[in-house]
């Protein structure tokens, strides 16, 4: 894995801890909600689950998560597609140098 992946990978989860965190806050000063509940309602949502059982009840709520699903996703998908590459890289590395030592 080159040093710009290795940074890209960093990156994302650093942004992916970052929007969990800052939907986090936000859910709960704006919906009123538990901050475990205000977490819950943000993987639920970015991992596309929407179990429904809470959902934002003002109107600044409601645009706000329109826009946190939409750039949410999109970094999630990117974080997932960084994770399973550099698994893929480890696994690959492992299995090489098994082959190395036989």
């Amino acid at each position: 894995m080159t040093a710009a992946e290795k940074y890209v990978y960093h990156l994302l989860v650093t942004i992916t801890a970052f929007m969990l965190a800052f939907g986090t806050i936000f859910y709960h000063f704006t919906e009123k909600w538990g901050l475990i509940d205000s977490y819950y309602f943000c993987v639920v949502t970015l991992a596309t689950v929407g179990y429904g059982d809470l959902a934002p009840t003002t109107p600044a709520g409601k645009l706000f998560t329109t826009f946190y699903i939409l750039v949410g996703i999109a970094i999630l998908g990117a974080f997932v597609n960084a994770f399973t590459k550099r698994r893929g890289v480890k696994m690959r590395q492992k299995a090489e140098n098994k082959h190395k030592q036989q």
